[in-house]
C-alpha cells in the first residue's frame, strides 16, 4: 500500500467514526427511553454529553495533539473512543450512559483536529494537500449523513446498544492503520496549554446545557434556574478577561471583534443548532408519533443529507461569483422558512409530497451557509493563522449543535409537558402524569389504545415540535439580517487578518 494513501485511509476512517457518532444515536432515542426509562431531558443530555465533551475540548485537544505528538495523540483518541462506545454499548442506566457519551466527546475532540494536522503534515504539495482536505470534508459529511441510516440498520435487527458498539470495530481499525503507517509528528513551538482558559470554558459550557436542559423541570423563572444563568454570564466575563490577558489565549476572543469572523461563525453556529435540533425532534416525529421503525426513519431522514451535500458544492462555487453576504443570506432564509413550515406538520402529514420537500429546502439552505461561511472564516485570517480558524470553526459547530439540542428539547419539553398536562393526561394521578410529561415514549405507551390519550399524547407532542421549529426559524431569519450587513459582498478580497471589505 503507498504509503500516503494508507495514512489517508487511516484518517479518514479515524474521522468517519466519530462523525457517524454525531447522528447515529439520533434515531435510537426512543429505544433508549424505553429501555433505560429515559426522560426528555435524558436524552438531551445522552445527545449533549457528546457534543458537550467535543465543543469544550476540542481547541485544546487540537494544540495538544500538535505539541506533544500527533501520533500517540491519535492512537489514545482512537483506543479511548474505542473503549468508551463499548461501555456505553452495555450500560443499564441513563446516567451510566450519559457518562459514557462524555466520554466518547473527550476522545473524539482529540482524534477530529488530529486528523486534520497528520493531513497537513503529510501533504506538503499545494494540490495534494488540497485533494486529500476536501477528501477528509466528504468522509465527515458522508458520517453525519449516513449516521441515521446505519443505525435505523442496527435496531432493525439488533438491541439499542449496537449502535454504540458497532463503532468500536471502525475506531480499532483505524488504530491498527496508524500504527502501522502513520509517522510521528509534533511541533514542539506550539504554546503551552491554556489552563486557566481551558477550565473557565468548561465551566461556563457544562453550567449554561446543565441550565437549560434543566429548567423545564425547575421553572424557567425559578431561583435555580435565574441564579445558575446569573453565574454562566459571570463565567462568559470571566473568560473574556482571561483569554484576553493570556500571553498564548486557547481561544483569541480579539477575533470577534471583527464583523465578518462574528457574523461567519455565528451562521455556522446557527446552522449546526438548527439541524441538531431538527433531528433531535423530528426522529422521534417518526418513530414515536407516525410510528415507523428505526431503518424507516433514518432513511427518512436522507434527503436533508443529500440536499446538504449538493448545495455544499453549490456554495462553494457561488460565493466568490456572487459574494458570501449572498449565497450566506439566502441559505438561512431557506433554512428558516423550511422550519416555519415544518412547524405547520401534523400527525397526518404527507412524506412524499409535504415533509421530502421540507427536508430538501432545509438541506439547500444548510449548505448554502456552511461552506461559504467557513471560507469567510478562514479568508479572514492570514495563512499563518489557518489552524486557528480550523478550531473556531470546528468548536463553533460542536457548541451550536450542543446547543441547539438543549434549547429546542427544552421548548419542546416544556410545551409537551404544559399541553399534556391541560388535556386527557390530566385526569390522571399526579405520579403518572408527571411520568407522562417527563417522557413522550411513556406518554404513547399509557395512552395504549385509548383514543382519546392518545390523540391527546400526539397533540401535545406536536405543540412542543410547532414551538421548536418556530424557535428556529425566527433565529435563522434574525441571523440572516445580521449577514446582510456583515458578511463580506461580491468583491471582497483577503488580505490578511482584519482585511477591508469593499462590497
Amino acid at each position: 500500500m503507498n504509503r500516503k494513501l494508507g495514512i489517508l485511509l487511516a484518517v479518514y476512517t479515524a474521522a468517519l467514526a466519530i462523525n457517524l457518532d454525531v447522528t447515529i444515536v439520533n434515531v435510537a432515542l426512543p429505544s433508549i427511553a424505553r429501555e433505560l426509562d429515559a426522560g426528555t431531558r435524558g436524552l438531551q443530555w445522552v445527545v449533549d454529553g457528546y457534543n458537550l465533551a467535543f465543543a469544550a475540548l476540542v481547541l485544546a485537544a487540537g494544540s495538544l495533539s500538535d505539541r506533544y505528538g500527533r501520533r500517540p495523540a491519535l492512537i489514545v483518541g482512537l483506543l479511548g473512543f474505542a473503549a468508551t462506545s463499548v461501555v456505553g454499548a452495555f450500560v443499564d442506566t441513563t446516567g451510566a450512559l450519559i457518562g459514557a457519551r462524555i466520554g466518547m466527546g473527550v476522545f473524539a475532540a482529540l482524534i477530529f483536529p488530529t486528523t486534520l494536522s497528520v493531513i497537513s503534515n503529510t501533504f506538503t504539495d499545494r494540490r495534494q494537500r488540497a485533494a486529500a482536505l476536501g477528501g477528509w470534508g466528504a468522509v465527515v459529511g458522508a458520517g453525519v449523513a449516513l449516521g441515521p441510516v446505519t443505525g435505523g440498520l442496527l435496531l432493525d435487527h439488533f438491541y439499542w446498544g449496537s449502535v454504540f458498539l458497532a463503532l468500536a470495530p471502525v475506531a480499532l481499525f483505524a488504530t491498527v492503520l496508524t500504527v502501522w503507517l502513520v509517522p510521528e509528528s509534533k511541533d514542539p513551538s506550539v504554546p503551552r496549554l491554556d489552563l486557566p482558559g481551558l477550565g473557565v470554558s468548561v465551566a461556563m459550557l457544562s453550567l449554561l446545557t446543565y441550565t437549560i436542559i434543566e429548567a423545564p423541570g425547575r421553572g424557567w423563572s425559578s431561583t435555580t434556574t435565574l441564579a445558575s444563568f446569573a453565574v454562566t454570564a459571570v463565567l462568559v466575563a470571566v473568560f473574556v478577561v482571561v483569554e484576553r490577558r493570556a500571553a498564548h489565549p486557547m481561544l483569541d476572543v480579539r477575533l470577534f471583534t471583527d464583523r465578518r469572523f462574528s457574523a461567519a461563525s455565528g451562521a455556522v453556529m446557527i446552522t449546526f443548532f438548527s439541524l441538531a435540533g431538527f433531528i433531535f425532534l423530528i426522529t422521534q416525529y417518526f418513530q414515536l408519533v407516525r410510528g415507523f421503525g428505526p431503518l424507516a426513519t433514518g432513511a427518512r431522514i436522507l434527503p436533508v443529507a443529500i440536499s446538504i451535500a449538493i448545495a455544499s458544492v453549490a456554495g462553494g462555487i457561488l460565493a466568490p461569483r456572487i459574494g458570501t453576504r449572498s449565497v450566506v443570506t439566502t441559505g438561512l432564509l431557506m433554512f428558516g422558512s423550511a422550519m416555519a413550515w415544518v412547524a405547520t406538520a401534523t400527525v397526518t402529514t404527507d412524506y412524499a409530497t409535504v415533509i421530502v420537500p421540507q427536508m430538501v429546502l432545509m438541506g439547500l439552505g444548510m449548505g448554502l451557509i456552511a461552506t461559504p461561511a467557513t471560507e469567510s472564516i478562514m479568508l479572514v485570517l492570514p495563512p499563518a493563522r489557518a489552524g486557528v480558524g480550523s478550531a473556531v470553526n470546528d468548536a463553533t459547530r460542536e457548541l451550536g449543535a450542543t446547543l441547539g439540542v438543549a434549547i429546542v428539547g427544552s421548548l419542546f419539553s416544556s410545551v409537551y409537558g404544559a399541553r399534556l398536562a391541560d388535556g386527557a393526561f390530566g385526569a390522571l394521578a399526579g405520579g403518572r402524569l408527571d411520568q407522562a410529561r417527563d417522557s413522550v415514549a411513556v406518554a404513547i405507551g399509557m395512552a395504549g389504545r385509548d383514543p382519546r390519550l392518545v390523540a391527546a399524547a400526539q397533540d401535545s407532542f406536536m405543540a412542543g415540535l410547532h414551538a421548536g421549529c418556530l424557535l428556529v426559524a425566527g433565529i435563522c431569519f434574525a441571523g440572516a439580517v445580521v449577514a446582510v450587513f456583515a458578511l463580506p459582498g461580491r468583491n471582497f478580497v483577503p488580505r490578511g487578518a482584519l482585511a477591508p471589505v469593499s462590497a
